[in-house]
């Protein structure tokens, strides 16, 4: 199972996270036009050839960002697909209302309400880490629950693929629930994520997924990276 976010020495916190909090971060969510929508794909671990799947649903709009999911299988560690399937995929399912699809499932959800100010950086790899940081603007009394993710972004013809797909590699849920945990004027978060074995530096990106005290989308974001 891919490990989460994980605390980690001082030192080592420092030298994820220099990059993203500084100004000129090369990889932010600063120029990049938030998407609208997001299709959630989720495969079965246990099925082998959902991955190479000719049917795999792709984007309706352009304004739309993409996340892979791979559930956890009844087969386990066993299963063909086990290496990156995430436990996280389950609670995802469980807050969009699915079921655990035998073989794959697919939803559309829309950003709804006004535009947020939500900013995502993450910095470069560093022992097997990068850096990351989540911040919202003007939250308001509200509890939110954020999800930021770790995705590799694989093209056309990855493993067979027939579609480009970002894969959730880690997961990171900050605890925005209580009131008394605000800082005045913004919520904020800096977390040094665990690199999957397996993963491509270079390939990963920050896609993170905000939703209000109802269940709605109020924000979606991702990060690019600057050559």
């Amino acid at each position: 199972m891919i490990p989460t976010a994980v605390p980690v020495r001082p030192a080592l916190l420092l030298l994820c996270l220099s990059v993203p909090l500084a100004a000129n971060a090369l990889c932010t969510s600063d120029n990049v036009a938030p998407p609208g929508a997001v299709l959630e794909r989720f495969i079965n671990a246990d099925c082998a050839t959902c991955w190479q799947d000719p049917a795999t649903p792709s984007p309706a709009s352009a304004d739309t960002v993409v996340l892979d999911w791979v559930v956890p299988g009844r087969k386990g560690d066993e299963a063909p697909l086990s290496t990156v399937a995430t436990g996280e995929a389950l609670e995802r399912l469980q807050l969009l209302g699915r079921q655990v699809p035998e073989r794959s499932d697919a939803v559309t959800t829309r950003r709804q309400g006004g535009r947020l100010g939500l900013r995502l950086a993450q910095g470069g790899a560093f022992n097997d880490y990068i850096g990351a940081s989540i911040e919202l603007e003007s939250p308001g009394r509200q509890p939110w629950r954020a999800w930021l993710l770790l995705v590799e972004k694989l093209p056309a013809g990855t493993e067979g693929s027939p579609v480009a797909r970002n894969l959730v590699r880690n997961v990171f849920r900050p605890e925005w629930d209580p009131p008394t945990a605000r800082s005045p004027g913004r919520l904020a978060e800096t977390r040094a994520m665990q690199i999957h074995e397996g993963a491509r530096p270079e390939r990963l990106r920050l896609v993170a997924v905000l939703q209000d005290a109802r269940g709605r989308i109020r924000a979606i974001r991702r990060t690019e990276c600057a050559e």
